[in-house]
């Protein structure tokens, strides 16, 4: 095993990004793999959630010591998530490693990126309120449920974690503060990326070498990336960075490159209208200095 020196430099460059604006990861990572690297999705969605397992600690320490984690809301969507996240590992496996097989993988790979870039501009538009601290009111069948798709599409795509679950916890509880929302995602996320680590190693997709040369790029730019960002400054960057998400899925799809190429103006322009958009939305939130960053690579 030896380290690709290319992909760990651009493991540095998605690791730094993810912990500037705290975007989830598999967004980000495993389109580069595929589309820049040439890495077989299947192997490139294994790899990039092992990598995430090494990155997800020191989030939760910090959130940990802040208090900003909801226990019970994180045992129950954890009772959703790890199951079907190895279930998702599992369909995965089923679906074979033949070109046809690792097509509709891309396929579905696709799919996921473009709701989760959907899911990833939707946040832009919720305002987060203050409210005193408190324990929620767990709606435990919906909190589960909420577990049970993120937890498969993690398990199946590696996209998921730091979009589609944070989303659907804003739409049950809109006036969760953002602390207690990243901080809660984060604890959850880590027996949930565990659990697919544990699927993706029974299957046998991993590939060792891209997954140490991701771990040894990604891990300290993501703390480096945490470290610097500030909330104005990802309000403004997210946007774009779901744009490349979606173009990345739309690619997946199979969409021709004179369309791509049309969508990728349009959706320039959208991104810059969701950034002036989202950098006027009113937020509360206590400050932070290691936030999402680590907390959804």
């Amino acid at each position: 095993m030896h380290l690709n020196l290319a992909l760990v430099l651009g493991s540095v460059v998605v690791g730094f990004l993810v912990g500037l604006t705290g975007m989830g990861g598999g967004a980000l990572m495993t389109p580069m793999l595929v589309l820049i690297f040439g890495v077989t999705p299947s192997a490139a969605i294994s790899s990039d959630l092992i990598a995430a397992l090494f990155m997800k600690p020191l989030g939760v320490a910090v959130h940990w010591h802040r208090r900003t984690i909801q226990p019970k809301l994180v045992r129950y969507l954890c009772y959703g998530s790890v199951p079907a996240a190895i279930l998702g590992t599992y369909c995965m496996h089923l679906l074979g490693s033949t070109k046809a097989a690792e097509k509709h993988l891309e396929l579905i790979l696709g799919l996921a990126l473009i709701l989760g870039a959907a899911a990833m501009v939707a946040r832009a538009f919720f305002p987060t309120r203050k409210v005193a601290d408190g324990p929620l009111t767990i709606n435990r069948p919906v909190i589960i449920g909420i577990g049970v798709v993120g937890g498969f599409m993690v398990g199946l795509t590696s996209v998921g974690a730091g979009s589609l679950i944070i989303v659907a916890l804003l739409l049950v509880y809109p006036h969760i503060r953002t602390d207690q929302l990243v901080g809660t995602d984060l604890a959850q996320s880590i027996p949930l990326t565990a659990a697919a680590t544990v699927g993706t190693l029974l299957f046998g997709h991993v590939q060792l070498a891209v997954t140490a040369s991701i771990i040894v790029g990604s891990v300290p730019a993501v703390v480096l990336g945490s470290l610097l960002s500030s909330r104005a400054f990802t309000k403004t960057l997210r946007p774009y960075l779901g744009g490349v998400a979606l173009l990345s899925g739309l690619k997946y799809v199979g969409l021709p490159v004179d369309a791509l190429g049309v969508a990728a103006v349009v959706i320039l322009v959208a991104a810059t209208v969701v950034a002036i958009r989202s950098a006027n939305v009113p937020t509360f939130d206590a400050p932070a200095i290691i936030d999402e960053a680590v907390a959804q690579a």
